[in-house]
């Protein structure tokens, strides 16, 4: 009996280690567990410490100018609904300002147009120039009210659509109109038209709350959309059945990037007459990652050990990402987090510990290995332990001026960087 049971234990500690190296291991690098943050394109970085907790960015490429949607670090983790943070004590207060690289002056913009207790808690935002007066700009952001009289931890925020129009030199922002929709279930970030008419928005869940939100990423559920809005005609789905959309972006060819937390990547989608989207291709960001050796790490926490196992049962991400943007060149810039595990274990319930950050470009593969199928590049051309940038939503790049702007959802500054 005594040779049953070793032999037993032998084959079940060598089943154990063939599974940590051949599956394990690489489910735990792409968590963030156990990864080794590189020192890339952070050397001639600078802060900008009057502006914090800016989940989003937008570029005025003619101007150079910023458009950043913000709030405070100890109201996000009060109000934060895509993480379940559903305090209205956090909600409401949250502000667009503009940043001039040029001036270093921040200006926030005040609000025109509304009734004096006007609600506004900052997400998503898209900055577009209008096509009949380039003086002119529509700006959509996706605002998280919270639910009048009804209980936000049940409920969940009451999310809407807002847009506005900025004119250059302004320090103020018009309201135009207010959308709302049964369909914004969850709205992460927005797109909008050149005409202040209509818009894109990704939903990043598909309930508001619930257990079934909660299990629904554990089961990998295709419960997330991406959904179009008229400010006549309302709204529809635009494409449905995908899993974890956050960030979204429009080329001017009217081709469409959808950015994935959960099970990383960049959806490609092209845009129809009827105003859907149709997925045409899919872009991973997997790469070689270094590890510290198994011994040297500390213990499992709950956190961790949740997400493990929705790792040993769902294809995870090869590299979780946020917001994207679009710069003059083409190319698609996300930012990254390479340390999943600590931003929902640690930085969510206190902001000023430092979590690792990271931007990733794509671009046309035009190299040799494209004549084998290799369509896209994908490039990590910054990347940082916390102390430069930490926690990044936002990648934005100014190509005209060489300039690399880094913010985040819960930063406690803007983060700028030459780059080469």
């Amino acid at each position: 009996m005594a040779r049953i049971i070793l032999n037993a234990l032998a084959v079940l500690a060598a089943l154990a280690a063939a599974f940590y190296q051949f599956y394990l291991k690489d489910m735990l690098v792409i968590l963030g567990y156990n990864r080794v943050v590189q020192r890339i394109g952070n050397e001639r970085c600078q802060k900008v410490p009057g502006l914090r907790a800016c989940e989003k960015i937008s570029l005025h490429q003619p101007s150079g100018q910023l458009f950043l949607a913000c709030s405070e670090p100890d109201r996000r983790i009060l109000w934060l609904p895509a993480a379940l943070y559903l305090n209205p004590a956090g909600a409401s207060q949250d502000y667009v300002a503009i940043y001039d690289p040029k001036t270093t002056k921040i200006t926030k913009l005040k609000l025109s147009g509304v009734d004096d207790g006007f609600d506004f808690s900052s997400h998503g935002m898209d900055v577009v120039p209008s096509a009949s007066n380039p003086s002119e700009l529509f700006v959509y952001l996706v605002n998280h009210r919270p639910p009048k009289g009804l209980d936000a931890r049940q409920w969940g925020a009451d999310s809407v659509l807002e847009i506005f129009k900025h004119k250059i030199g302004d320090d103020k922002l018009t309201h135009i109109k207010t959308i709302q929709s049964s369909l914004m279930i969850a709205p992460n970030d927005v797109v909008g038209s050149d005409d202040g008419t209509s818009l894109y928005f990704t939903n990043d869940n598909g309930q508001k709350t619930g257990i079934k939100r909660q299990i629904g990423v554990f089961l990998k559920r295709k419960a997330t959309s991406v959904v179009y809005c008229h400010i006549q005609e309302g709204c529809k789905y635009a494409a449905r059945n995908m899993f974890s959309n956050n960030g979204i972006v429009r080329a001017s060819n009217g081709t469409f990037y959808v950015a994935h937390t959960l099970s990383g990547g960049l959806s490609i989608l092209e845009e129809q007459s009827d105003n859907t989207l149709v997925i045409t291709d899919h872009i991973q960001t997997g790469e070689s990652m270094l590890l510290v050796p198994l011994s040297e790490t500390k213990l499992l926490g709950h956190y961790e050990l949740i997400f493990i196992i929705f790792v040993l049962t769902n294809a995870y991400a090869e590299y979780p990402m946020d917001n994207l943007s679009l710069d003059s060149e083409g190319h698609v810039w996300a930012a990254g987090f390479p340390n999943l595990l600590e931003i929902f274990n640690r930085y969510f319930v206190d902001p000023s510990i430092l979590t690792a950050s990271c931007a990733l470009r794509f671009s046309i593969n035009t190299g040799p290995n494209a004549f084998y199928g290799e369509k896209y590049k994908v490039d990590k051309v910054f990347e940082d332990d916390g102390r430069i940038a930490s926690g990044i939503t936002s990648v934005v790049h100014d190509a005209q001026r060489k300039k690399l702007f880094l913010h985040g959802i819960l930063a406690s500054h803007l983060t700028i960087c030459d780059m080469p």
